[in-house]
């Protein structure tokens, strides 16, 4: 079952139960998703589906950022929308996960005592495994704190 059929069944029992928000939600990811479905020519893969529920969450998260601080309906807004993507979200990698991919990579590379000047190579090789599963920030701060100075 394809994410947008998923979400699209999700829709009508949010219909049923009268839950506006919620319904609200589902049917801005689900025209996100066909839009970049229509955009691609094709089905999407379960990555690009992926891609599509963290841009529509980044997105929600910059609005709820942006909101000033006396527009309490916004950010109550923005936080029913957060829930609601987070359940079609992929699972992200944790730190522990992050550590052992990128002894890994080590391995694969045949580094033993990785150096500040490694860290090109290795952000070469790690980035493709978990994109999409990791936030790039977390990933990022991981391998520093593994590089030797």
């Amino acid at each position: 079952m394809s994410k947008i059929d998923e979400i699209r069944a999700e829709m009508v029992t949010a219909m049923k139960n009268k839950d506006k928000d919620r319904k609200d939600t589902l049917s801005m990811l689900l025209s996100a998703l066909k839009n970049k479905a229509i955009d691609k020519r094709a089905d999407l893969t379960e990555e690009e589906e992926y891609a599509v529920v963290k841009k529509e969450m980044k997105q929600t998260k910059e609005t709820l950022e942006l909101a000033p601080p006396d527009r309490t309906d916004i950010k109550e807004q923005c936080e029913k929308r957060l829930a609601v993507l987070q359940e079609f979200a992929p699972e992200e990698m944790n730190e522990e996960a992050i550590k052992a991919a990128v002894q890994e990579v080590l391995t694969t590379l045949g580094i033993e005592t990785p150096t500040a000047k490694d860290k090109g190579r290795i952000m070469k090789e790690l980035m493709p495994k978990v994109k999409g599963k990791a936030d790039g920030a977390l990933v990022n701060q991981v391998v520093g704190e593994l590089l030797q100075p």
